[in-house]
């Protein structure tokens, strides 16, 4: 098949690695697994992905219905705040709606009543890298801080969320922050049928002790009768897929600066938002003599996906493929100087490629008014 740069190329068998961990959580734990749409909405390998986790979770009115069309199984709606015309939505798709606040949850409360209905809370612990993605940070809109509100209105919630890791690969931490939230929760944890533990816990990671994770989940839900569920995003799609680009210029500036035909700002946002490089396969590149800064062709000076060592030089033509680039990337694209949009490609089971979609101007345009 022959595929124009640049594109997305998810791979299932390597999505089938990470899938088949939370299968094995869920097996061994009993803790259920609901995708984050946030992170992830490329519905083409939902067929692959709902064999083995549990439905979807969403934060607005679209990715609902997006879970309950495409995904099925069941789907979880939470938002920072809902609308009225959110909720009229929501409630058509919804097995459980979450509030943000005491204060959303009384507003639409009679609404949705039949639904099992949930609460998050902010614990006031977190572990997260940057301050701009801490759920518990200063001042926080993030859930529900005082405890006594939250115990006046616990009769009219099934459910709790506790959303309070950001890329946690450390499983030391996460039971030190389970055990705060069991000693300082466990009289309402006792009342409720169901608990989420939230999305950012890196379980998929190789030499990630899964079992000790498995162990501990099942203990917290035994000690409190409740059932346990997580929302994986980045943790579900690790790994599985890069950004395919081509090298269109090389320029000099001190050192050599190839500029590929994605971008950061465009493609691969999160990069520029947490200013972090993109990450390469080590056999292309860390370990070679020949020094080159990658570049986006964004008009905007600092499109860099950072600067690697290759083993052969580059030239015009040459393809850069930038890995783990499923996660807030093809939910966050967006036409930034009017350039070419990645198409998005799979890698089936049995190793045959399916262009999904491709992008033109007729979507630029339509994409603006």
């Amino acid at each position: 098949m022959n595929l124009q740069t640049p594109y997305y190329l998810i791979d299932e068998s390597k999505l089938l690695l990470n899938l088949k961990k939370i299968k094995y959580v869920r097996d061994y734990s009993g803790a259920k697994s609901v995708l984050a749409l946030k992170c992830f909405s490329t519905w083409s390998v939902f067929p692959l992905m709902k064999e083995y986790m549990d439905g979807t979770t969403s934060s607005s009115s679209y990715e609902a219905r997006l879970g309950y069309e495409k995904f099925g199984k069941e789907v979880h709606a939470y938002c920072v705040a809902f609308s009225q015309k959110d909720i009229e939505e929501i409630k058509k798709y919804a097995n459980k709606i979450i509030f943000n606040s005491a204060s959303q949850l009384k507003m639409f409360y009679n609404k949705v009543r039949n639904k099992k209905i949930g609460l998050r809370v902010n614990p006031k612990i977190s572990y997260s890298h940057f301050d701009l993605a801490d759920p518990a940070r200063k001042y926080s809109r993030l859930g529900v801080v005082d405890k006594k509100s939250l115990l006046e209105i616990s009769k009219l919630i099934s459910g709790i969320m506790f959303h309070f890791n950001c890329e946690n690969d450390d499983f030391k931490n996460f039971s030190h922050n389970l055990d705060f939230i069991g000693h300082n929760y466990g009289d309402l944890l006792k009342k409720l049928e169901w608990i989420s533990l939230g999305g950012g816990i890196y379980f998929t990671k190789e030499g990630y002790p899964l079992n000790k994770f498995c162990k501990k989940l099942k203990e917290f839900s035994e000690i409190f009768q409740i059932q346990i569920y997580l929302e994986p995003g980045e943790t579900t799609i690790t790994r599985s897929t890069e950004l395919v680009t081509t090298v269109i210029d090389i320029v000099h500036n001190e050192i050599d600066i190839a500029i590929v035909d994605g971008s950061t700002e465009s493609h691969m946002l999160d990069l520029l938002i947490y200013r972090t490089p993109a990450k390469m396969d080590a056999s292309a590149s860390f370990n070679g003599k020949y020094k080159y800064m990658i570049a986006g062709r964004s008009c905007l000076a600092g499109d860099v996906f950072g600067t690697y060592n290759f083993k052969n030089k580059l030239k015009i033509g040459s393809t850069i493929k930038f890995s783990d680039a499923a996660g807030y990337t093809m939910v966050k694209k967006n036409w930034f100087n009017g350039l070419q949009m990645p198409s998005i490609v799979i890698k089936r089971l049995n190793g045959s490629l399916k262009l999904i979609r491709s992008f033109n101007y007729k979507d630029y345009i339509n994409a603006l008014s």
